[in-house]
């Protein structure tokens, strides 16, 4: 067998620069009560996601909500967006926090 196929192979993963998201569905939102404002910090109480250190949260159009809610999430899909609006709801997108390079690091 070729050395090259011998040796171990080390190096360089993406894994450690994947973005995660915890997934929830329109339709899981239907245990707020009308008129509420949804953080990812009230879903996780609810128990409709595990709260994965560093995960951010992407809402999904599956099901159907029927209640005015204000949700709060880092993504929406454009199904979820529609059905949360037909509802009377709004979509708010929290800003994604990016680590800056140290070219560009403001001078104190």
């Amino acid at each position: 067998m070729p050395l090259y196929r011998r040796l171990p192979r080390r190096g360089f993963s993406h894994d450690a620069l994947a973005i995660t998201y915890d997934v929830v569905n329109v339709g899981a939102l239907a245990v707020f009560p009308d008129g509420a404002t949804v953080t990812p910090a009230d879903i996780e109480k609810a128990g409709l996601i595990r709260g994965t250190r560093g995960a951010r949260m992407k809402v999904l159009g599956t099901g159907e909500l029927k209640k005015p809610l204000s949700v709060s999430a880092h993504r929406f899909s454009t199904s979820a967006e529609q059905k949360i609006k037909a509802a009377g709801g709004t979509c708010i997108v929290i800003a994604i926090e990016r680590k800056q390079k140290a070219a560009e690091a403001p001078a104190t």
